[in-house]
């Protein structure tokens, strides 16, 4: 198909009919987004499911301001389409992108700095699984977390999309890995993934096991998506000197917490998100991953754990299961082009 600017053309995607639960999800005709400036048209092959996708179709995480009111976060397919002034990459090339809404449709756009080359080896139903996951725990694991090789991270949600990104990515680049998880089969998932150490936070208390792994002195990293009680129950878990990534606050605020556990500890407590970054800060992200982190995924040291894909009429399915907390790892949409495209493959 060949696009042209201000063309009216159309193409299916997932509308949020009103804040709810998964039902609220519904088909519907858009037109095709048409590239701005520095950005890209990609023809959407996949696209991940992430629990801020959650949050928005429930009417509490809203997109940023002129981004599309499509959910959808991270994309992989097929550039059929440049704006003005984009020049990284070419009609035709594959890759996957983080955006800051769209992703659930045919066609979405994508600013061509914040998006990379599909790792060589990777499906593009993996390739859709690594932006948002990828992105997120790179700028707050090693930025603001500042993980170094040899030391001790404990990750919460081990079997989650974050959890498994966070955990493949500490053990290449040298850390020693805790993760924590709801159940036996999901700690076990946690191990074949890397961890040294997988608990069963349902059976066992984290801070106790974490103090006995490491004899006493703590963990120098902790990074967590549940918040509430887990907030002072981290502290004590964390080693002198030791950093707290909050990325996510499942279980709502912080509760009876301490300060005086963060002073005696020089504790450094920090979070951020990533939708509401700028283009630029993204772009930052994606050039160190491309540098550091695309070349192991290149060599085939490092893949993205995939749990199932629906197609992307069933987007409302997914966020059921997402809900239901029994997946490992991700959760991928696929569209009829991935569809066509697998057809011709097998030919």
């Amino acid at each position: 198909m060949t696009f042209k600017l201000g063309s009216e053309l159309t193409m299916l995607a997932i509308d949020i009919r009103n804040p709810g639960g998964p039902e609220v999800l519904m088909y519907a005709l858009h037109p095709i987004p048409q590239p701005g400036r520095g950005e890209i048209l990609i023809k959407v092959e996949a696209a991940g499911v992430n629990r801020p996708d959650i949050l928005q179709r429930r009417g509490l995480y809203p997109p940023p301001p002129g981004a599309s009111e499509i959910p959808g976060l991270e994309i992989a397919g097929e550039i059929v389409a440049l704006g003005k002034g984009a020049v990284r990459f070419e009609i035709g090339d594959k890759v996957c992108a983080l955006v800051a809404g769209g992703g659930y449709a045919e066609y979405c756009t994508a600013h061509e700095s914040n998006a990379l080359p599909v790792p060589q080896g990777l499906s593009m139903t993996e390739a859709a699984a690594l932006p948002e996951t990828f992105f997120t725990v790179w700028t707050n694991l090693f930025q603001r977390g500042k993980l170094k090789a040899g030391e001790t991270v404990l990750i919460h949600g081990g079997t989650s999309g974050i959890g498994t990104t966070a955990t493949m990515l500490a053990k290449a680049f040298g850390a020693i890995v805790l993760a924590t998880a709801g159940s036996e089969e999901k700690r076990q998932a946690c191990l074949a993934l890397g961890a040294d150490l997988a608990i069963n936070y349902r059976t066992h208390d984290f801070v106790a096991e974490a103090e006995k792994f490491t004899a006493g002195a703590g963990v120098d990293v902790v990074v967590d998506i549940i918040a509430g009680d887990y907030v002072a129950r981290n502290y004590k878990a964390a080693a002198l000197n030791g950093r707290i990534v909050q990325i996510g606050v499942q279980n709502g605020p912080a509760k009876d917490l301490n300060l005086m556990t963060m002073l005696k500890k020089r504790l450094t407590h920090t979070g951020s998100t990533l939708r509401s970054r700028n283009v630029l800060e993204k772009a930052q992200i994606a050039r160190e991953l491309e540098q550091q982190v695309w070349p192991m995924l290149n060599e085939g040291k490092l893949k993205p754990l995939i749990f199932r894909t629906f197609r992307l009429k069933d987007a409302a399915e997914a966020h059921a299961l997402m809900e239901s907390g029994v997946h490992i790892g991700k959760l991928v949409l696929t569209t009829a082009a991935l569809q066509a495209n697998d057809s011709r493959t097998s030919v």
